[in-house]
């Protein structure tokens, strides 16, 4: 049987289509036409000689197939990116502080620290995770390099990422009557989430009280869970038995909340330049394409 060669530039396509969650978001990130990412799907299953797409609802979902494709395309996608920056970056060295809010913490920031150190490994990163306000004051004072923000702090250098949903998290099925006081669990202040999530609730005429404070994400996650109160969040890593709560738990929309990335200094060393692009190619994985 003669073996096909897969095109680098259609396996990219597939890894952005299914991270963004659409050949139209894709498309859109690639500088593509919709009809080009859809041509280029349908090339590459003609060389595997597969079906790898099924239709699930009004989106298109992966067959068995194309799982396995996808898995061995980011494992390829990688090697490659791997080669060209050690070709590229054989004397990159030096030091990157970054600073991350602890949303990304436990699930993201890992993944994105162990690509970085295989291609870069003479680079020192130091890594800070912490609340935004934190952040803020180390940007500050000259201790961080580069920063994940929430919300779009007056910070030189420094750009809107995404736009993500603010969202209620409680307990599975969690819901309140129209006239039941709600229980908050939030960080202590300052904090980016709280003031939406008052004002939403007073805007809706809702009694609340603020029942539990903590100075850690973990904290907000574990009394949510005890049943204590409902937090705001983003829906990134909720963790089980939390839910983001749906409207018909009795609480009132929130509005967005920007994600933004400080990029350091005007000029900053490679290092800098090279994480900061990593950053940005790994946060639509992270976000996922729904929001």
């Amino acid at each position: 049987m003669q073996l096909a060669n897969l095109d680098m530039d259609v396996l990219r396509t597939l890894a952005v289509a299914m991270d963004l969650g659409g050949f139209a978001k894709a498309a859109g990130r690639l500088g593509r036409s919709q009809s080009a990412v859809s041509l280029q799907m349908r090339r590459l299953e003609d060389r595997v000689g597969r079906p790898l797409f099924r239709r699930q609802g009004r989106n298109l979902a992966l067959t068995e197939a194309g799982d396995v494709v996808l898995s061995y395309a980011r494992r390829i996608l990688e090697l490659n990116d791997q080669a060209v920056a050690a070709a590229r970056g054989l004397a990159l060295e030096g030091s990157v502080r970054f600073g991350v809010p602890q949303d990304f913490g436990d699930t993201w920031l890992p993944a994105v620290l162990a690509r970085f150190t295989r291609m870069h490994p003479s680079v020192l990163i130091e890594v800070r995770v912490d609340r935004t306000h934190k952040l803020v004051e180390r940007i500050a004072q000259g201790r961080l390099d580069l920063a994940l923000l929430w919300s779009s702090p007056a910070l030189p250098n420094t750009k809107i990422v995404r736009r993500l949903p603010m969202v209620w998290v409680g307990r599975k099925g969690l819901s309140y009557a129209p006239d039941e006081q709600i229980p908050l669990a939030l960080f202590e202040p300052p904090c980016v989430f709280q003031q939406p999530g008052v004002e939403a609730l007073e805007k809706a005429k809702r009694r609340w009280r603020l029942a539990f404070t903590s100075p850690s994400l973990s904290g907000l996650w574990a009394a949510a869970a005890a049943g204590l109160g409902v937090t705001v969040r983003t829906p990134l890593g909720v963790p089980a038995p939390l839910a983001v709560l749906a409207r018909s738990s009795g609480l009132p929309k929130l509005p967005q909340l920007a994600l933004s990335l400080y990029g350091g200094e005007a000029n900053p060393p490679p290092a800098i330049v090279r994480l900061r692009e990593i950053l940005l190619d790994e946060l639509p994985s992270a976000i996922g394409g729904a929001y």
